[in-house]
């Protein structure tokens, strides 16, 4: 079974390797999964978070693509919005073009609803998820493409799940800042028709992260626990660094892959809530 690349990042603020992947293992014996409701104190309606993704491949940096993020209030909804595709400079290696959509409660912040649209070399998939966290039941509708003949099936969950893309808005708003390095934030993401119990792992305060182009950051740096698969081994570790202040917004991301290594990188931010004050100089 396929798990696309914006996937495997969610988690772990997203979007990385583009580069075909099996996710092959579900973690086991992790702690009990969040609380099934958090406030939204770090992002507002219209904020646009634009990265750059690297991939590394026999010691040279390729440019490889972009990846956008948007939040819209839609009432008693919040809408969120992921698209990455690849530079058609690098397209002769391998292209990808995902969309990513999900609508959430504004009270927990958990999804109601989720769609995305996957275009990854020839891997495709359109997929739909109606999330029903009271009963612990979701319904997978999938396709090759929009508009194809549907497949539908339903799953049930121990706990109340997060899809990829919810699950970092949500990680977001966990105030780690208060926490000791090594302290460990449980949560459950549905995705490709599996529950998964993962774990955000806090490592600590890097107070001059330096991000080429951007400049230095105070940050707090964080190592995902990754699905492990085809894209990354069992011993590999991803690091991220978030802005330390109100915003907590990715500002770097790097990790080994199976063939290679991928970063990516904080290029362009529209709409924050607060003041960007993360930025040293």
């Amino acid at each position: 079974m396929k798990t696309t690349k914006i996937a495997i990042l969610s988690f772990g603020f997203f979007s990385l390797a583009f580069l075909p992947v099996n996710r092959t293992q579900n973690p086991v014996g992790l702690p009990d999964a969040e609380p099934c409701s958090i406030t939204n104190n770090t992002f507002q309606h219209g904020e646009k978070l634009t990265y750059k993704i690297y991939y590394n491949w026999n010691f040279v940096w390729l440019a490889a693509g972009e990846v956008t993020f948007q939040a819209f209030d839609e009432g008693k909804q919040y809408h969120y919005q992921a698209k990455g595709k690849t530079y058609s400079s690098y397209e002769w290696f391998f292209t990808v073009k995902d969309e990513y959509d999900s609508w959430v409660d504004k009270n927990t912040l958990l999804p109601n609803y989720s769609e995305r649209s996957v275009n990854e070399g020839d891997y495709q998939i359109f997929e739909k998820i109606s999330f029903n966290q009271v009963s612990r039941k979701m319904t997978v509708w999938r396709s090759k493409k929009r508009g194809e003949t549907e497949t539908k099936t339903e799953h049930n969950v121990q706990d109340c799940v997060h899809d990829v893309l919810s699950s970092l808005y949500h990680l977001r708003n966990v105030d780690f800042a208060s926490k000791k390095a090594g302290a460990e934030e449980p949560f459950r993401i549905f995705m490709d028709q599996e529950e998964f119990p993962l774990k955000m792992r806090y490592l600590g305060k890097d107070d001059r992260k330096k991000v080429h182009g951007m400049g230095r950051y105070k940050t707090l740096k964080f190592q995902p626990q990754l699905i492990v698969g085809n894209v990354f081994k069992d011993e590999e570790k991803m690091t991220v660094w978030v802005s330390d202040d109100q915003n907590r917004i990715p500002i770097m991301i790097e990790s080994p892959v199976s063939v290679g290594s991928v970063k990516m990188v904080l290029k362009e931010y529209k709409g924050l809530k607060y003041d960007f004050s993360a930025k040293v100089d």
